[in-house]
Protein backbone atom coordinates (compact mmCIF):
# COMPACT_ATOMS: atom_id res chain seq x y z
CA UNK A 1 0.00 0.00 0.00
CA UNK A 2 1.49 3.40 -1.43
CA UNK A 3 1.53 6.69 0.37
CA UNK A 4 -0.91 7.58 -2.94
CA UNK A 5 -3.09 4.70 -2.73
CA UNK A 6 -6.91 5.81 -1.65
CA UNK A 7 -6.84 3.28 0.95
CA UNK A 8 -3.76 4.34 2.72
CA UNK A 9 -5.21 7.77 2.75
CA UNK A 10 -8.74 6.47 3.94
CA UNK A 11 -6.51 4.91 6.88
CA UNK A 12 -4.60 7.47 7.67
CA UNK A 13 -7.77 9.97 7.45
CA UNK A 14 -9.30 7.49 10.41
CA UNK A 15 -6.27 7.42 12.40
CA UNK A 16 -5.09 10.88 12.69
CA UNK A 17 -8.60 12.48 12.37
CA UNK A 18 -8.88 16.31 13.70
CA UNK A 19 -5.08 16.23 14.01
CA UNK A 20 -4.68 16.33 10.16
CA UNK A 21 -5.68 19.74 10.11
CA UNK A 22 -2.63 20.73 11.52
CA UNK A 23 -0.67 20.21 8.27
CA UNK A 24 -2.59 22.27 6.20
CA UNK A 25 -1.15 25.64 7.38
CA UNK A 26 -3.64 27.56 9.28
CA UNK A 27 -2.04 31.15 9.84
CA UNK A 28 -1.77 31.92 13.46
CA UNK A 29 -4.11 34.52 14.95
CA UNK A 30 -1.88 37.38 16.09
CA UNK A 31 -0.71 38.06 19.58
CA UNK A 32 -3.18 40.86 21.43
CA UNK A 33 -2.76 43.15 24.36
CA UNK A 34 -4.85 43.76 27.46
CA UNK A 35 -4.89 47.15 26.44
CA UNK A 36 -6.33 46.76 23.03
CA UNK A 37 -9.43 45.39 24.64
CA UNK A 38 -8.93 41.75 24.84
CA UNK A 39 -9.48 39.92 28.06
CA UNK A 40 -9.51 36.35 29.33
CA UNK A 41 -12.95 34.76 28.11
CA UNK A 42 -15.37 33.63 30.91
CA UNK A 43 -17.86 31.52 30.92
CA UNK A 44 -21.42 31.88 32.00
CA UNK A 45 -22.45 30.13 35.61
CA UNK A 46 -18.93 28.76 35.31
CA UNK A 47 -16.64 28.49 38.86
CA UNK A 48 -13.13 27.01 38.92
CA UNK A 49 -10.92 26.39 42.11
CA UNK A 50 -7.54 24.25 42.54
CA UNK A 51 -7.65 21.76 45.32
CA UNK A 52 -5.25 19.52 47.28
CA UNK A 53 -6.09 15.91 47.93
CA UNK A 54 -4.77 14.22 50.22
CA UNK A 55 -5.42 10.85 49.60
CA UNK A 56 -4.16 11.15 46.65
CA UNK A 57 -1.35 13.95 47.04
CA UNK A 58 -1.96 15.68 43.67
CA UNK A 59 -3.69 18.92 42.79
CA UNK A 60 -7.17 18.69 41.02
CA UNK A 61 -8.45 21.92 39.01
CA UNK A 62 -12.13 21.68 39.56
CA UNK A 63 -14.79 23.72 37.52
CA UNK A 64 -18.54 23.77 38.38
CA UNK A 65 -21.37 25.03 36.79
CA UNK A 66 -24.98 25.15 39.22
CA UNK A 67 -28.09 25.79 37.34
CA UNK A 68 -30.04 28.94 38.57
CA UNK A 69 -32.83 27.33 37.91
CA UNK A 70 -34.33 26.63 41.77
CA UNK A 71 -33.68 23.30 42.84
CA UNK A 72 -35.95 19.99 42.55
CA UNK A 73 -37.45 18.80 46.28
CA UNK A 74 -34.60 16.22 45.80
CA UNK A 75 -32.08 18.33 43.87
CA UNK A 76 -30.35 18.83 41.23
CA UNK A 77 -28.60 15.70 39.00
CA UNK A 78 -25.48 16.06 39.49
CA UNK A 79 -22.66 14.90 36.54
CA UNK A 80 -19.20 14.50 37.10
CA UNK A 81 -16.72 14.38 34.20
CA UNK A 82 -13.10 13.48 33.31
CA UNK A 83 -10.84 15.43 31.79
CA UNK A 84 -12.76 18.81 32.72
CA UNK A 85 -10.55 21.01 31.17
CA UNK A 86 -11.94 19.62 27.76
CA UNK A 87 -14.87 18.97 28.51
CA UNK A 88 -16.49 20.99 30.90
CA UNK A 89 -17.27 24.00 28.91
CA UNK A 90 -19.89 21.77 26.43
CA UNK A 91 -21.37 20.07 29.70
CA UNK A 92 -22.13 23.72 31.23
CA UNK A 93 -23.40 24.77 28.01
CA UNK A 94 -25.75 21.43 27.23
CA UNK A 95 -27.10 22.19 30.87
CA UNK A 96 -27.79 25.65 30.50
CA UNK A 97 -29.70 24.43 27.38
CA UNK A 98 -31.29 21.79 29.18
CA UNK A 99 -32.43 24.76 31.87
CA UNK A 100 -33.67 27.37 29.09
CA UNK A 101 -36.15 24.08 27.45
CA UNK A 102 -37.08 22.46 31.09
CA UNK A 103 -40.43 24.03 30.92
CA UNK A 104 -41.29 22.34 27.64
CA UNK A 105 -39.02 18.60 28.07
CA UNK A 106 -39.94 18.39 32.08
CA UNK A 107 -35.96 17.61 31.91
CA UNK A 108 -34.37 18.68 35.43
CA UNK A 109 -31.16 20.96 34.67
CA UNK A 110 -28.05 18.57 36.36
CA UNK A 111 -24.88 20.09 38.40
CA UNK A 112 -21.71 20.44 36.07
CA UNK A 113 -18.34 19.16 37.92
CA UNK A 114 -15.52 18.83 35.58
CA UNK A 115 -12.47 17.35 36.69
CA UNK A 116 -9.26 18.80 35.04
CA UNK A 117 -5.63 19.40 36.34
CA UNK A 118 -3.87 22.87 36.43
CA UNK A 119 -2.01 22.38 33.90
CA UNK A 120 -4.28 23.96 31.87
CA UNK A 121 -3.80 21.64 28.82
CA UNK A 122 -7.16 20.16 27.20
CA UNK A 123 -5.66 16.68 28.40
CA UNK A 124 -2.43 15.98 30.25
CA UNK A 125 -2.03 16.03 33.77
CA UNK A 126 -2.11 13.11 35.58
CA UNK A 127 -4.86 11.24 33.89
CA UNK A 128 -2.45 8.53 32.51
CA UNK A 129 -1.95 8.03 36.52
CA UNK A 130 -5.23 8.54 37.54
CA UNK A 131 -7.43 6.99 35.32
CA UNK A 132 -5.96 3.48 34.22
CA UNK A 133 -6.55 0.64 37.05
CA UNK A 134 -4.01 -0.95 39.16
CA UNK A 135 -2.71 -4.09 37.40
CA UNK A 136 -1.40 -7.29 39.49
CA UNK A 137 2.27 -7.20 40.16
CA UNK A 138 3.14 -9.47 37.35
CA UNK A 139 5.21 -9.70 34.10
CA UNK A 140 2.39 -9.33 31.70
CA UNK A 141 1.70 -12.01 28.27
CA UNK A 142 3.30 -9.08 26.24
CA UNK A 143 6.38 -9.11 28.12
CA UNK A 144 5.60 -6.07 29.40
CA UNK A 145 4.96 -4.65 33.24
CA UNK A 146 2.72 -1.61 33.85
CA UNK A 147 4.13 1.40 33.38
CA UNK A 148 5.55 3.46 35.86
CA UNK A 149 3.53 6.21 37.31
CA UNK A 150 -0.23 4.41 36.31
CA UNK A 151 -2.56 2.61 37.58
CA UNK A 152 -4.25 4.69 40.28
CA UNK A 153 -7.79 4.81 39.70
CA UNK A 154 -8.92 3.62 43.03
CA UNK A 155 -6.89 6.57 44.72
CA UNK A 156 -8.40 8.70 42.45
CA UNK A 157 -12.00 7.46 43.07
CA UNK A 158 -11.73 7.76 46.42
CA UNK A 159 -10.62 11.11 46.32
CA UNK A 160 -13.94 11.88 44.59
CA UNK A 161 -16.33 10.05 46.51
CA UNK A 162 -14.27 11.22 50.35
CA UNK A 163 -12.93 14.32 49.61
CA UNK A 164 -14.57 15.98 45.94
CA UNK A 165 -18.57 14.78 46.47
CA UNK A 166 -19.13 16.07 49.94
CA UNK A 167 -17.65 19.76 48.84
CA UNK A 168 -20.02 19.84 45.98
CA UNK A 169 -22.82 18.72 48.23
CA UNK A 170 -21.83 21.47 50.49
CA UNK A 171 -22.32 24.17 47.56
CA UNK A 172 -25.61 23.26 45.81
CA UNK A 173 -28.57 21.03 46.70
CA UNK A 174 -28.16 17.91 44.70
CA UNK A 175 -30.38 14.29 44.06
CA UNK A 176 -28.00 11.17 45.79
CA UNK A 177 -30.04 9.08 43.71
CA UNK A 178 -29.45 10.68 40.36
CA UNK A 179 -25.13 11.20 40.12
CA UNK A 180 -23.65 10.18 36.71
CA UNK A 181 -19.75 9.77 35.58
CA UNK A 182 -18.69 10.40 32.10
CA UNK A 183 -15.13 9.72 30.57
CA UNK A 184 -13.42 9.82 27.54
CA UNK A 185 -11.00 7.19 26.17
CA UNK A 186 -8.87 6.60 29.20
CA UNK A 187 -11.54 8.53 31.34
CA UNK A 188 -13.76 5.74 29.79
CA UNK A 189 -11.79 2.96 30.82
CA UNK A 190 -11.73 4.81 34.60
CA UNK A 191 -15.68 4.86 34.33
CA UNK A 192 -15.76 1.55 33.44
CA UNK A 193 -13.17 0.42 36.21
CA UNK A 194 -15.72 2.58 38.74
CA UNK A 195 -18.93 0.46 37.65
CA UNK A 196 -17.29 -2.92 37.82
CA UNK A 197 -15.36 -2.09 41.00
CA UNK A 198 -17.89 0.21 42.36
CA UNK A 199 -21.20 0.55 41.07
CA UNK A 200 -23.28 2.30 43.88
CA UNK A 201 -21.21 5.15 43.33
CA UNK A 202 -22.84 6.03 40.42
CA UNK A 203 -26.40 5.51 39.08
CA UNK A 204 -25.19 6.48 35.67
CA UNK A 205 -21.79 5.78 34.18
CA UNK A 206 -20.71 7.23 30.90
CA UNK A 207 -18.16 5.51 28.96
CA UNK A 208 -16.77 7.14 25.68
CA UNK A 209 -14.33 5.35 23.58
CA UNK A 210 -13.16 3.69 26.66
CA UNK A 211 -9.44 2.13 26.20
CA UNK A 212 -11.06 -1.29 27.40
CA UNK A 213 -7.50 -2.39 25.41
CA UNK A 214 -5.46 -1.33 28.46
CA UNK A 215 -3.61 -3.77 30.45
CA UNK A 216 -4.18 -6.57 28.21
CA UNK A 217 -7.75 -5.79 28.79
CA UNK A 218 -7.69 -5.93 32.52
CA UNK A 219 -11.08 -3.74 33.16
CA UNK A 220 -12.78 -6.65 31.63
CA UNK A 221 -12.14 -8.92 34.62
CA UNK A 222 -13.18 -6.67 36.77
CA UNK A 223 -17.10 -7.59 35.74
CA UNK A 224 -16.65 -10.79 37.21
CA UNK A 225 -19.64 -10.39 40.05
CA UNK A 226 -21.11 -7.45 38.77
CA UNK A 227 -24.66 -9.17 38.72
CA UNK A 228 -24.40 -9.80 42.41
CA UNK A 229 -22.92 -6.53 43.66
CA UNK A 230 -25.84 -4.64 41.55
CA UNK A 231 -28.10 -6.97 42.92
CA UNK A 232 -27.97 -6.02 46.40
CA UNK A 233 -28.86 -1.80 45.71
CA UNK A 234 -31.34 0.20 45.55
CA UNK A 235 -31.59 0.13 42.06
CA UNK A 236 -28.96 -1.34 39.45
CA UNK A 237 -26.84 1.75 37.63
CA UNK A 238 -27.27 2.02 34.26
CA UNK A 239 -24.33 2.58 31.60
CA UNK A 240 -24.44 3.74 28.01
CA UNK A 241 -20.94 2.99 25.87
CA UNK A 242 -19.99 4.85 22.34
CA UNK A 243 -17.48 4.54 19.84
CA UNK A 244 -16.11 6.33 16.96
CA UNK A 245 -17.20 4.76 13.74
CA UNK A 246 -13.84 5.79 12.26
CA UNK A 247 -11.70 4.35 15.55
CA UNK A 248 -11.98 1.36 14.00
CA UNK A 249 -11.58 0.23 10.24
CA UNK A 250 -11.25 -3.28 7.93
CA UNK A 251 -8.30 -3.22 6.14
CA UNK A 252 -8.71 -3.11 2.49
CA UNK A 253 -4.55 -3.95 1.31
CA UNK A 254 -1.69 -5.52 3.05
CA UNK A 255 -1.48 -5.79 6.56
CA UNK A 256 -1.89 -3.23 8.86
CA UNK A 257 1.81 -1.83 10.30
CA UNK A 258 2.89 0.59 12.63
CA UNK A 259 -0.03 2.88 14.20
CA UNK A 260 -2.22 1.30 12.03
CA UNK A 261 -1.19 -2.34 13.45
CA UNK A 262 -1.96 -0.72 16.40
CA UNK A 263 -4.99 0.64 16.12
CA UNK A 264 -6.60 -2.47 14.66
CA UNK A 265 -5.26 -4.44 17.37
CA UNK A 266 -7.22 -2.38 19.95
CA UNK A 267 -10.80 -2.68 18.63
CA UNK A 268 -12.28 0.01 19.82
CA UNK A 269 -15.60 -0.17 18.35
CA UNK A 270 -15.51 -4.02 18.36
CA UNK A 271 -14.83 -4.08 22.37
CA UNK A 272 -16.92 -1.42 23.37
CA UNK A 273 -20.12 -3.37 21.43
CA UNK A 274 -19.29 -7.16 22.80
CA UNK A 275 -18.73 -5.04 26.24
CA UNK A 276 -23.24 -3.88 25.64
CA UNK A 277 -23.94 -7.10 24.38
CA UNK A 278 -22.33 -9.06 27.13
CA UNK A 279 -23.79 -6.88 29.71
CA UNK A 280 -27.03 -6.58 28.18
CA UNK A 281 -27.21 -10.48 28.45
CA UNK A 282 -25.78 -10.29 32.25
CA UNK A 283 -28.97 -8.46 32.91
CA UNK A 284 -26.94 -6.64 36.16
CA UNK A 285 -27.42 -3.48 34.91
CA UNK A 286 -30.78 -1.54 34.65
CA UNK A 287 -30.40 -0.31 31.06
CA UNK A 288 -27.31 -0.64 28.54
CA UNK A 289 -27.09 1.81 25.73
CA UNK A 290 -24.18 1.41 23.12
CA UNK A 291 -23.79 4.17 20.05
CA UNK A 292 -21.83 3.69 17.01
CA UNK A 293 -20.90 7.61 16.01
CA UNK A 294 -21.31 7.97 12.46
CA UNK A 295 -18.09 9.55 10.75
CA UNK A 296 -16.34 10.35 13.95
CA UNK A 297 -12.34 9.84 15.33
CA UNK A 298 -11.40 9.08 18.52
CA UNK A 299 -10.97 12.77 18.93
CA UNK A 300 -13.98 14.34 17.35
CA UNK A 301 -16.04 11.20 19.24
CA UNK A 302 -15.92 12.82 22.56
CA UNK A 303 -18.13 15.72 21.26
CA UNK A 304 -21.66 13.86 20.42
CA UNK A 305 -20.88 11.55 22.99
CA UNK A 306 -21.01 14.12 25.61
CA UNK A 307 -24.60 14.83 23.84
CA UNK A 308 -25.84 10.98 23.56
CA UNK A 309 -24.32 10.70 27.43
CA UNK A 310 -26.61 13.98 28.75
CA UNK A 311 -29.73 12.45 27.31
CA UNK A 312 -28.99 9.15 28.56
CA UNK A 313 -28.53 10.48 32.30
CA UNK A 314 -31.73 12.74 31.91
CA UNK A 315 -34.35 10.82 30.30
Amino acid sequence: MTASDPCHQLLRRRLLGGAALATIGVPLIPAVRAADGWQPATLPQGLQRDIDSSITGQRYRIYLSVPTTPAPPGGHPVLYALDGNATFPALALMARSTASRSARTGQVAPVIVGIGYPSGQDFGGGRARDYTPHIAPRITAAGNEQPAGEGGADRFLDFIERELKPLIASLAPLDPARQALFGHSYGGLCTLHALFTRPGMFQTYLAASPSIWYGERVVLSEMSGLAKRTAALPRKPALMLSAGELEQFKTCGPAPQGHEAVAAERRMVGEAQDLADQLVRSDSLSRVQFHLLARENHGSAMFPAMARGMEFFLG
